[in-house]
């Protein structure tokens, strides 16, 4: 039986504020189809899972800088778990850099027909052009994105596409992110600050592509025409004094459900080709009204703007005070309800171990 090697450049379980590893977090701690691990030294270990660590030694460094490879000590741990005729399944996330040696090295002392390189993609344009692509893709296996629609991108950017590929949409723990009753959300709201206001929230990381400074354009004409509402800017460290806007700073992971529970609206104005969004997944399955951007995967997410409002021309902000002032004014009747199993983490760890069964199938 093939087993599964999860090679990770980050240590897992990973104890900062991440997407993929949010993910993964969850999904070690439940019923996974993982053997092994290659990563940093965390914390604290799965206890279902080997570990092969990464070394981080002034030593190891020094061979990585003087050898000019970057990668050595990931493809090192992992040859301290492969054993020769057996088969293994490879899960690579994000990291586009160490595959190219990766595949050099399964090639050049092993059998490369017993590896089935399985990649997993958070952006949504294609990342290579086309001269790069082609050796990219002859690398690996399969290819899983995280919406048909940057599949489509792919399949039209490219001229050749000589791998399987699939898609995996991100996942959330529901059972948190979940909205409450009106008498709840009184209260949750009087204990953060905002009694008696209708809040809007914005939460991603301080970035010009994340589109803060648009919304806060965006607010500085909305605010003039109503008192009753707050904006909270989650993530973003600013001191600037802005009327009906509250600069809450980081949130710990464990927290931010309470903050999109009071709140009702979210907007997420991202200005590039967004991959998933794993903040409007979870305003989403809270409760709140979401105006985000027609960009990238975006649209997908919401279901075409079934479940929230799609802005088509994000750089205009005529277009986000209007959605916004709609929204507004039709707060209770705009509020979507996230079908039953959309989206659930849980759903997610099942595709996940679906995906993992037919990698190991292929190698059979």
């Amino acid at each position: 039986m093939p087993k599964v090697v999860l090679l990770s450049q980050f240590e897992l379980p990973y104890h900062k504020i991440g997407s993929w590893t949010t993910m993964y977090n969850y999904y070690l701690q439940k019923n996974h189809n993982l053997d092994y691990i290659v990563c940093p030294e965390p914390k604290t270990h799965i206890d279902t899972l080997e570990y092969s660590i990464v070394k981080a030694s002034l030593l190891e460094k020094s061979k990585r800088k003087v050898f000019n490879k970057r990668y050595l000590a990931h493809l090192s741990a992992l040859e301290g778990i492969i054993e020769a005729n057996e088969k293994y399944v490879i899960q690579i996330v994000d990291n586009f850099g160490i595959v190219n040696h990766l595949d050099i090295l399964l090639k050049d002392k092993y059998n490369r027909s017993n590896f089935y390189i399985q990649f997993f993609y958070h952006g949504f344009p294609p990342f290579y052009n086309n001269l790069k692509g082609r050796p990219f893709f002859e690398s690996i296996d399969e290819m899983v994105l995280l919406t048909n629609d940057s599949y489509k991108q792919h399949k039209e950017f490219y001229t050749a596409l000589p791998c399987r590929f699939s898609v995996l949409h991100n996942g959330i723990d529901r059972k948190i992110f979940k909205p409450i009753d009106a008498k709840g959300k009184v209260e949750l709201k009087s204990r953060l600050g905002a009694e008696g206001k209708t809040v809007l929230l914005w939460c991603s990381q301080d970035r010009p592509k994340k589109g803060l400074d648009l919304i806060l354009d965006v607010w500085k004409r909305i605010y003039k025409q109503h008192n009753d509402i707050v904006l909270w800017v989650i993530g973003a460290k600013r001191s600037d004094n802005i009327d009906g806007v509250q600069f809450i700073g980081k949130v710990p992971h464990e927290n931010i459900h309470e903050y999109y529970q009071a709140s009702s609206i979210y907007l997420f104005p991202s200005l590039n080709k967004e991959g998933f969004g794993l903040s409007l997944i979870e305003a989403l399955s809270s409760g709140n009204i979401c105006i985000a951007s027609h960009n990238g995967g975006i649209p997908e997410v919401l279901n075409y703007g079934e479940y929230g409002k799609l802005i088509d021309r994000p750089n205009f902000i005529n277009d986000w005070m209007m959605a916004i002032e709609d929204s507004l004014k039709t707060i209770n009747e705009n509020q979507v309800l996230l079908p039953e199993g959309v989206y659930d983490i849980d759903i997610w760890c099942k595709s996940m171990n679906e995906k993992i069964e037919n990698a190991k199938i292929s190698l059979s």
